[in-house]
């Protein structure tokens, strides 16, 4: 049975909240280190099963990296062509996984819902997984890691404040120093039996929130910023970009709460009231936002519309995208059907509708956006791109990975924040021993 999670504000009344009798800030850091780890490595059938199935993944997609680093990027179908494929569309997808988990955090801080305190570490855990798959997949896109330091500060050349790149590296990096911080705060005032002072973690509660839009917005503005890809220039795709986050994000995070509550965790009922409403919203404003693009692209039409039409309708025979996006516009109908008609507005409905918005935004973001970006070249050929097995094992491995890391993560924190997991101070031990 996994604890019910209480709210990280509650004052905790007895021995265990009193400063004098509790340890020092810094003794017990070693022992909440290692119950941690304990609680991590401690689990029911299920979680065992679970955990193995994902590292069985997680190791075949390490191996096939390792076959990539060894014999160079061949062993992927990317091309002086298409140079960004698979791994850049899920790069951009989970970028807007993690922002899409401040939509926990900003009904808690900004709008006071009580009832989100007690669930809004699972948005802030959210974000850290999704980042850490985030620095996965351009880790394994750069083809040779090693040489990274090129463009480390001060070591090789930042190029800061001209590229757009050293941007997205600060804002995805310190997005996740924040969240560590916060979460960790959190985690290790909760299990010394204390109130964690908002001094410490607001404030980095409320840069987080501005961070998380900052983070999909820089990754927009890598491609939008490409004046020789017309598919990518438009104004509009930093907000679609924050439009589907605000679904992708969302939608998942409902999910965690449906396998939690599978699981035996008491969620209340409005965390994810608040998140179905928050999807309502954002399904619609993306599925505008396409309109809006569609209607741009094909109405005036031109030769700039190549690649749109390369995605939507196929371009000199070749439709190797078309049923992908045509998928994902049905897939994200249906999901909006789903959320909006009460009569489907049932658990099971929605479910399905996270399950479909969320897959309609992974391919709409992924394979939707960056290869067409590409097709027709600038020299006006087409040069077809499909992932190798390779990508797709090392795709699986990373996103297993991911799935590790939010599972050992919520593992970790339920417990500890119920108080079922807490140091036991100098005063309770000689209680105990009476």
């Amino acid at each position: 049975m996994v604890p019910k999670v209480h709210d990280e504000h509650r004052v905790d009344h007895g021995a265990s909240a009193n400063p004098a009798v509790t340890p020092a800030y810094w003794v017990s850091y070693p022992r909440f280190l290692l119950r941690a780890a304990r609680l991590a490595t401690d689990g029911s059938f299920a979680f065992y099963a679970w955990m193995t199935l994902l590292s069985a993944v997680f190791l075949v997609g390490a191996n096939a990296w390792a076959h990539q680093v060894a014999h160079g990027m061949i062993t992927t179908h990317l091309t002086d062509h298409v140079s960004w494929g698979l791994y850049i569309a899920n790069f951009t997808f989970a970028v807007g996984v993690a922002a899409g988990g401040v939509m926990m955090v900003i009904p808690a801080y900004l709008y006071k819902d009580h009832a989100m305190h007690g669930v809004v570490i699972l948005g802030e855990l959210l974000a850290v997984a999704a980042i850490v798959v985030c620095l996965a997949f351009v880790t394994v896109d750069i083809g040779r890691p090693d040489r990274i330091w090129h463009m480390l500060p001060f070591i090789g050349r930042f190029h800061f404040p001209m590229s757009m790149l050293t941007w997205d590296v600060l804002v995805l990096n310190g997005y996740l120093l924040l969240n560590l911080h916060i979460c960790g705060y959190l985690l290790y005032t909760r299990f010394l039996g204390r109130t964690p002072n908002p001094k410490w973690y607001v404030p980095f509660v409320m840069i987080s929130i501005v961070w998380a839009i900052s983070i999909h917005t820089v990754t927009a503005f890598l491609y939008c910023g490409l004046g020789g890809r017309p598919f990518w220039n438009s104004a509009l795709l930093a907000p679609r970009f924050l439009a589907s986050a605000f679904v992708s994000g969302p939608a998942f995070l409902i999910l965690t709460l449906a396998v939690l509550r599978r699981f035996g965790l008491s969620v209340p009922d409005q965390p994810v009231a608040t998140l179905v409403k928050i999807v309502r919203v954002t399904i619609l404003v993306n599925l505008l936002m396409l309109g809006s693009e569609l209607f741009t692209e094909f109405y005036a039409g031109g030769s700039h519309t190549a690649s749109a039409r390369y995605l939507f309708v196929g371009l000199d025979g070749h439709t190797e995208l078309v049923p992908w996006i045509w998928t994902a516009i049905a897939a994200n109908v249906v999901a909006a059907v789903l959320f909006l008609v009460p009569a489907l507005s049932s658990s099971r409905f929605v479910l399905v509708g996270c399950v479909l918005a969320f897959a309609a935004t992974w391919i709409e973001k992924g394979m939707g956006l960056v290869v067409p970006g590409f097709i027709p070249s600038t020299l006006h050929e087409i040069v077809v791109y499909a992932p190798s097995v390779t990508e797709w094992k090392v795709t699986a491995g990373i996103w297993a990975f991911g799935l590790m890391v939010y599972t050992v993560a919520l593992k970790v924190a339920l417990p500890i924040l119920s108080g079922a997991e807490r140091v036991q101070t100098d005063a309770e031990r000689s209680l105990a021993a009476d």
